[in-house]
């Protein structure tokens, strides 16, 4: 009964596998990432800019003339990583 258990669980995590990362390899194809340097390449304007008491996070928000949603990009400066600065943009729709 054990080992039906364990077997159980392990093609479902497999099953669960799988299915996350054809949603992320899905999504990856569909719409290229937004970065901050592409932004303002574009046209882009800084609208609104916020960051927190240590100055390791904040947030930047955009805006182009004619386009009817915001962009939102967080930012985050680690100091224990390699690649030090990682952001995140996203529309607002």
């Amino acid at each position: 009964m054990l080992i039906i258990r364990h077997s159980f669980i392990a093609l479902l995590v497999l099953t669960l596998f799988l299915i996350a990362k054809w949603c992320l390899s899905a999504n990856a194809q569909t719409a290229p990432a937004i970065t901050i340097e592409g932004l303002l390449q574009e046209g882009w304007d800084v609208f609104g800019y916020t960051s927190t008491f240590d100055n390791r996070s904040s947030l930047i928000l955009f805006r182009k003339p004619g386009k009817t949603y915001l962009v939102q990009c967080s930012t985050l400066y680690d100091v224990l990583r390699r690649q030090r600065t990682v952001s995140n943009c996203y529309e607002l729709h």
